[in-house]
């Protein structure tokens, strides 16, 4: 119940809110971003697969892809990120870490969704898998974004006057 607290609104909030505030007071304003990007993004695209995939289990509740798996793995992805960059892993260290973390995260919270009959456990997978593509590709993002700023801090365009 634990572990599948830390999926539910109220839970997610609180490890978000706690891991931004420490992004925060370690001046890592960028992480601060991806942790609130990549955890959101990833349920985000959980819910909006669920009904095209329509499976449904317990009184027809929709099942798959695991929006709690989702979020933990993308949660577990997004701090290895930061903690193999902060540390200099390295290229080979630092996928070791990100996909250890990853795993172990989600399949902590797969296991307690299976175990608790809220989830199939290929549901658990397709979380997993979910949060696995979507992380890479949000945190792709937000460094395009953050590079773009660096380049262009005030936001003016070429000619004068602000950009929207």
């Amino acid at each position: 119940l634990g572990t599948d607290f830390l999926g539910e609104p109220v839970g997610a909030a609180l490890l978000v809110a706690v891991g931004v505030a420490g992004c925060l007071v370690l001046r890592w304003p960028r992480a601060a971003v991806l942790l609130v990007a990549g955890t959101g993004v990833a349920v985000g695209v959980t819910r909006l697969l669920k009904p095209l995939v329509g499976r449904t289990i317990y009184e027809g509740n929709l099942a798959y892809p695991s929006g709690h798996t989702a979020f933990l793995t993308a949660f577990a992805l997004v701090v290895a990120l930061l903690v193999a960059g902060r540390l200099g892993l390295g290229r080979t260290g630092g996928t070791l870490l990100v996909l250890a973390a990853g795993l172990v995260a989600g399949t902590a919270m797969g296991w307690a969704q299976v175990a608790l009959g809220a989830h199939y456990p290929t549901d658990a997978v397709g979380g997993m898998g979910t949060a696995f593509a979507v992380v890479p590709a949000v945190a792709w993002l937000v460094d395009r974004a953050a590079e773009a700023r660096r380049r262009d801090p005030g936001g003016v365009k070429p000619g004068g006057g602000r950009r929207v």
